[in-house]
């Protein structure tokens, strides 16, 4: 399909910049393609009011790791400002990255990345260049590894905001807490599963009032997720893979439910992405571990997911091309223009939508 009709316009100042307090006080825009009126505005503390007892939420539990580094390459007499934000592990010391400006690397640098208070008396990090893509990505060899390296990372490095704020704000304190979800669990992701960033526990406590569990599954969401597509048509772009897991213990229940009758509900699409990465054809969930590069554009036959739970998308973007693909690309535009007209805010810190499919999932 063309790039082109995902495309839309939006003012800036939609773009929220933080997120709101408390963080079940946001909006929630409820798009049902099967009814006559398919836009309903509510609260996300309506969630529960959304479900019926015995469906399940499905969420994310990756953690952000504080993945924007800074430094210098050292390379004779001749330094330059590096920034490396890493999005995906490959080994115990060797982690992918994208650059900038990555034109002043190449395989055999050596990068100081300093700490994040940029002190000169603070214990920095030292990585070769091992590899160099296209697009400013780089493979970078650390002269950590384990749990060493990752401690260093954790003592060095910036959380790695999403360009449309970073580029407006600078990163302070407050992000160690606001970037991160309620079901933070495991360190690796390098962007926050947003649509789990409206949870809270009292959220929680009424959705198990309402008989509504919740599963976690774990997808370690890359900086890849907010590069533009800048091919033409949907067919030549390539997805960065990610690593993510869906348990045994978690496929048995999501299967259980959905044979019992209840619906299963993504909050996010990383989470819906991991599940139709774990599903068959005949829309079982079976046990995942490993890298997924899934790309979901309309036309594509979901087999796991009931309802969609995730925030307002950049145009153009896979994750908008995702949600197109969900509830319809025609009906998730008028949306948008709803969205904007009606003042909801954007982006990561931003409102939410709960998405019904166009075409109703078929039993199984």
């Amino acid at each position: 399909m063309r790039v082109n009709l995902f495309d839309f316009d939006l003012p800036p100042d939609r773009i929220a910049l933080r997120p709101a307090e408390p963080r079940d006080a946001a909006r929630l825009l409820v798009v049902r393609p099967d009814l006559p009126a398919p836009f309903e505005d509510r609260m996300i503390r309506d969630l529960p009011d959304r479900f019926a007892p015995g469906d399940v939420l499905v969420v994310n539990d990756t953690r952000v790791i504080p993945a924007r580094l800074e430094g210098f390459r050292a390379r004779g007499y001749a330094g330059a400002w590096i920034e490396a934000t890493l999005h995906k592990r490959e080994s115990a010391a060797v982690w992918r990255a994208f650059a900038r400006p990555a034109k002043r690397l190449k395989p055999g640098d050596i990068i100081r990345f300093r700490a994040a208070d940029g002190s000169d008396d603070a214990e920095g990090l030292e990585a070769e260049v091992v590899e160099k893509g296209e697009e400013g990505e780089i493979a970078l060899a650390f002269a950590l590894a384990g749990a060493e390296l990752d401690k260093a990372i954790e003592r060095i490095g910036h959380m790695p905001l999403p360009p449309y704020i970073s580029g407006k704000r600078p990163t302070d304190q407050r992000d160690a807490r606001d970037y991160q979800t309620l079901f933070a669990q495991h360190p690796g992701a390098v962007a926050a599963p947003t649509a789990s960033l409206h949870f809270t526990p009292a959220l929680v406590a009424a959705l198990a009032e309402r008989g509504v569990s919740i599963q976690k599954v774990t997808l370690h969401v890359g900086a890849g997720t907010f590069l533009p597509v800048k091919a033409e048509d949907t067919a030549d772009h390539k997805m960065h893979a990610e690593w993510g897991e869906v348990s045994a213990a978690t496929a048995d229940a999501l299967n259980r439910a959905r044979a019992s009758g209840g619906r299963i509900i993504a909050a996010g699409t990383t989470s819906l992405r991991i599940l139709e990465s774990a599903a068959i054809a005949d829309g079982t969930i079976d046990a995942f571990s490993g890298d997924t590069s899934i790309f979901i554009t309309p036309g594509y036959a979901f087999k796991a997911v009931d309802a969609l739970l995730t925030n307002f998308h950049l145009p153009r973007s896979t994750l908008f091309m995702l949600v197109a693909a969900f509830s319809g690309l025609d009906l998730m535009q008028a949306a948008y223009k709803h969205a904007i007209a009606a003042g909801y805010r954007f982006y990561s810190y931003g409102d939410a939508c709960l998405l019904f499919p166009a075409a109703p999932r078929e039993p199984s």
